[in-house]
């Protein structure tokens, strides 16, 4: 007997112990909230990754561009014949006429380094904003689909309800058949409805593995990898914070896609400020010991410049430039307009959703459940058909869908404004 007992007491042990390590791996799956989505995203998308790469790629092309170029060493043997003496030719520098080192520096014209800078440090700042948009447009596509998975889970929730609802009202007709106050056709109307809803169901799984494959996809993991049920939707926030005038300039300020126009833009400047300036010679400044034997014994200096004649070229160099500058203007005039459209449109978007929602919480739904209770009661006394308890029970369910719908809405045009954004709400 005590044998036994420590045996179920083992196996108790490791049943709690597999139980536990079961309840702990779902906990760490995502799928939950939204933000467990998005925690995972940041951490192993890989195109986020790549373009944060990229930006950190242009960040260590700032100080290079701004550096002088490398000096230059150059060694000329004069006489390596040794023609005039008797020593037989000879490449060693004391064994030759002359030995000549010219060290040579490379100078731009007065103000190039700091332009060549300031068109990296732009260029830097593009690469930033594309990897901020990157992460503004892969977030808001999760949140989006965070809530449909929702929605779906929602509704799948819903019609288990209506069926196993209409499992308990077909046992109501059954009674009642079976007492001859009603027909048989009302008991063959309930089983009709629950086919229904089981052929519902099996739409709204393949439905929620399609966006769960969705979620997968723009995680970075297996489209058949497990996610949690969805729990809860973010909270919308307060309408003081959806003022337009407010959100637009913060669109204004901090929009990625409008950030990398304006270091594009400041880019196109200096580019063109660049160019004017190549109009302007740049120089080479030497200096050269010569060698005669093993001695050093007289020095040289020397100054060269390239000549910039080729004007045409340079002329038709500074329209390109000027051309590109006003191009990067026009670009930055259409996104900032298309941004501010789809703001407003999101902002109208999300106030319908939010008194559709508070609608039907308030009135929809109720007067939906207050008739159905009325309808129950009055089949149940012989007053009303099976037909009319069905109807009242479908509006409960039309209540409960239009609510969800709302919410999901609500939240996939919260997720287009934070993307317009660039941050969260």
């Amino acid at each position: 007997m005590k044998a036994s007992t420590k045996l179920a007491k083992v196996l108790l042990s490791l049943a709690a112990g597999v139980w536990c390590m079961a309840l702990q791996a779902e906990e760490k799956l995502p799928g939950a909230s939204v933000e467990s989505l998005l925690a995972y995203a940041r951490e192993r998308n890989p195109e986020y990754a790549a373009m944060r790469h990229e930006a950190d790629a242009a960040a260590q092309r700032i100080h290079p561009a701004g550096a002088l170029a490398d000096p230059v060493l150059r060694l000329e043997l004069e006489n390596v014949t040794n023609y005039g003496s008797d020593a037989r030719p000879n490449i060693l520098p004391g064994r030759v006429g002359d030995t000549k080192y010219t060290l040579i520096q490379p100078l731009p014209f007065w103000g190039k380094r700091d332009l060549k800078r300031e068109i990296a440090e732009a260029d830097a700042d593009q690469a930033k904003g594309k990897a901020t948009a990157t992460w503004s447009e892969l977030s808001a596509r999760i949140k989006a689909a965070y809530a449909q998975y929702y929605f779906v889970a929602g509704n799948e929730k819903l019609a288990q309800e209506i069926l196993n609802l209409t499992l308990r009202l077909e046992k109501v007709t059954q009674i009642r058949y079976a007492s001859g106050l009603v027909a048989q056709q009302d008991a063959i109307r309930a089983q009709v409805e629950q086919t229904g809803m089981r052929g519902e169901l099996i739409s709204l799984e393949n439905e929620k593995r399609r966006l769960q494959a969705r979620l997968n996809a723009l995680l970075s993991r297996n489209a058949l990898a497990p996610l949690s049920e969805p729990q809860s939707l973010r909270p919308l926030p307060a309408p003081a914070k959806l003022d337009y005038a407010a959100l637009e300039e913060r669109v204004r300020l901090r929009n990625p896609q409008l950030f990398t126009e304006d270091a594009r833009i400041r880019s196109a400047e200096k580019s063109r400020d660049l160019t004017l300036r190549n109009r302007y010679p740049d120089f080479q400044l030497g200096v050269s010991p010569i060698q005669t034997g093993s001695r050093v014994n007289t020095w040289g200096l020397m100054l060269e410049m390239n000549l910039p004649l080729q004007q045409e070229s340079r002329r038709a160099q500074e329209r390109e430039a000027e051309s590109m500058l006003s191009a990067a203007k026009a670009r930055k005039e259409s996104a900032s307009n298309q941004a501010l459209t789809e703001l407003s449109e999101n902002l109208s978007a999300i106030e319908a959703a939010r008194r559709t929602e508070t609608l039907v919480a308030s009135n929809l739904l109720p007067q939906a459940e207050l008739g159905f209770q009325s309808a129950l009661a009055a089949y149940e006394n012989g007053k009303v058909d099976f037909a009319t308890l069905i109807e009242a029970q479908r509006q409960i369910r039309k209540a409960k869908q239009k609510r969800l719908k709302a919410q999901a809405e609500a939240q996939m045009r919260l997720a287009e404004i934070e993307r317009l954004l660039g941050e969260d709400l």
